[in-house]
């Protein structure tokens, strides 16, 4: 990388943690939990994603807040079809979403964060609030069995309220690409800001991978305990 280009990531990632640490002051983010985190060696943390997944750079500033650690974000692969997406967002942090990414990451020692629902959470209309999409989703088990490593379940809570739906939402969206699940809805906030609900990131006790020869009913069997898990989690919220 020449150095101009390296100059502007450092600058943007300093901008970035920058706004991170006070998107957790604002919203007097906190993170329950911690101790379920080794402070070194590979953790594959999976858990639920809030409206636009606005709130992705409080979690992982907490994270690193308390164990020192910077996370490592699985990214849903269709954003990398996006160019400035695509260019910036390796620069914070994010990777495309392969399986290959990801094994090379946990590999190395990564702490590394997925959301199973992807686009179809993120990008989620106000019957969504809450809830878990991961039909069919067994790429994290297959990729905990693969790697061996721990799942530690996680639970964002305010996460929904951070923005909420206008009426006629079925029709306020955006499409960043031909996919209908990458239609982005239009919210509202505070004004210019999102409205200052409390965050909290609630982690959960962590689930031992499944063995590398797992079948698909194993696998699947795993990603429902895993589930259950965040559901439970989710429980302390009182609009969950």
């Amino acid at each position: 990388m020449d150095a101009p280009l390296a100059s502007l990531r450092r600058a943007v990632f300093r901008l970035a943690e920058q706004g991170a640490a006070l998107s957790a002051l604002y919203h007097r983010a906190c993170l329950v939990g911690a101790e379920h985190l080794p402070v070194k060696g590979p953790v594959l943390l999976v858990g639920n994603h809030g409206v636009w997944g606005y709130e992705t750079p409080a979690f992982f500033h907490l994270i690193h807040r308390s164990t020192g650690r910077y996370p490592l974000g699985l990214a849903e692969r269709g954003f990398f079809r996006v160019p400035l997406i695509r260019t910036v967002l390796p620069w914070l942090g994010g990777v495309e979403g392969t399986r290959e990414n990801a094994l090379t990451a946990l590999r190395s020692g990564a702490l590394v964060v997925c959301y199973p629902g992807g686009a179809r959470e993120t990008f989620k209309r106000s019957q969504g609030r809450y809830r878990l999409r991961w039909e069919r989703a067994l790429g994290f088990a297959r990729l905990a069995a693969r790697a061996g490593v721990p799942v530690v379940p996680f639970a964002g809570l305010g996460v929904d309220d951070t923005f909420r739906w206008p009426p006629g939402e079925e029709r306020l969206c955006v499409r960043l690409t031909d996919d209908d699940k990458y239609r982005m809805p239009l919210v509202m906030g505070l004004g210019p800001l999102p409205w200052p609900v409390r965050l909290t990131f609630a982690l959960g006790t962590p689930h031992a991978p499944p063995p590398p020869d797992a079948s698909e009913s194993r696998l699947r069997s795993f990603r429902d305990g895993v589930a259950a898990s965040v559901k439970r989690l989710l429980t302390r919220h009182p609009h969950a």
